[in-house]
């Protein structure tokens, strides 16, 4: 349950920072709201590494960091593209299709058994997520809204390759190495195009930015610690707390309302989280 617990509020600290990054996001675009979150991770990360006297990481750890940098941030920037155009709860329900192949993708990639309690578990959660795109649906949705609703699912499609990766990476790096290769990769992907798409905050966003990279920093390394202790099938599930989150962040900060469908699909999916985690895993941790 530590592993989970863990997760659960790794979670809940980084909605606090999508709330944070939608707003840079309609501020001055995605793309500079991811670069420059990712260039401030770098520091708040790298300056402990260092003074640390860390070692370097081995070639295959190296290349774990690289495959899921590039995944995670691919999926981060198109998620945050799509936010932008629907509401947060709208969106973060979107992403709930990636843990469920996460746990699928566990199977065929890490070698874990799908165990029955953590397939009903994601059943549950996917009804709830079911009831909440009763409650959404619109009879005539803009074209902005469609493309950002695309951009999302696509966006979950990547996280859910990334949460399985960050399970490799979390049993051959500690968390704060895994929080700074992950920032650093995305940050060196996208600074090459900055200059044409990037621009240079204001000085009115460099608190939000220091705040989310904080935000950002935090949860992963709460999240990777996790996925070190843990099946890749019993930390995913807590991605679907997110929903709670999200609705209560986009309603304080954004004014955006919960319909009562969207009350019931969240008390679906806390119940699907519960049920799966219920009884032991199929295989212990080292730890």
């Amino acid at each position: 349950m530590f592993p989970f617990a863990a997760a659960a509020l790794g979670i809940a600290v980084y909605s606090g920072m999508d709330a944070i990054m939608k707003g840079l996001s309609i501020a001055s675009g995605a793309y500079a709201a991811v670069l420059w979150r990712a260039v401030a991770g770098v520091v708040l990360t790298g300056v402990p590494f260092v003074l640390g006297k860390r070692r370097w990481p081995g070639s295959a750890a190296l290349l774990l960091h690289l495959l899921r940098g590039l995944t995670a941030g691919a999926s981060v920037l198109l998620f945050f593209w799509g936010l932008v155009r629907v509401p947060m709860a709208k969106g973060v329900a979107l992403t709930f299709l990636a843990p469920l192949l996460a746990i699928f993708l566990a199977a065929a990639f890490l070698g874990e058994r799908v165990r029955r309690a953590a397939m009903g578990g994601s059943a549950v959660a996917c009804l709830g997520v079911l009831a909440i795109a009763a409650g959404e649906v619109q009879a005539r949705a803009s074209s902005a809204a469609v493309l950002g609703t695309l951009a999302c699912v696509l966006a979950s499609i990547l996280y859910a390759g990334s949460l399985v990766l960050l399970r490799r990476q979390a049993q051959v790096a500690d968390p704060l190495e895994v929080a700074l290769f992950t920032t650093l990769v995305i940050a060196l992907a996208m600074l090459p195009v900055a200059p044409w798409l990037g621009g240079w905050p204001a000085r009115a966003q460099l608190l939000p930015i220091a705040g989310a990279a904080t935000l950002g920093t935090v949860s992963t390394i709460l999240i990777a610690w996790a996925y070190a202790r843990a099946e890749a099938q019993v930390v995913a599930v807590t991605e679907y707390t997110a929903f709670v989150w999200s609705a209560l962040f986009g309603w304080l900060v954004f004014g955006e309302h919960v319909a009562g469908w969207t009350v019931a699909g969240a008390v679906l999916i806390i119940a699907g989280c519960l049920f799966a985690v219920r009884g032991r895993p199929a295989t212990e941790a080292a730890a």
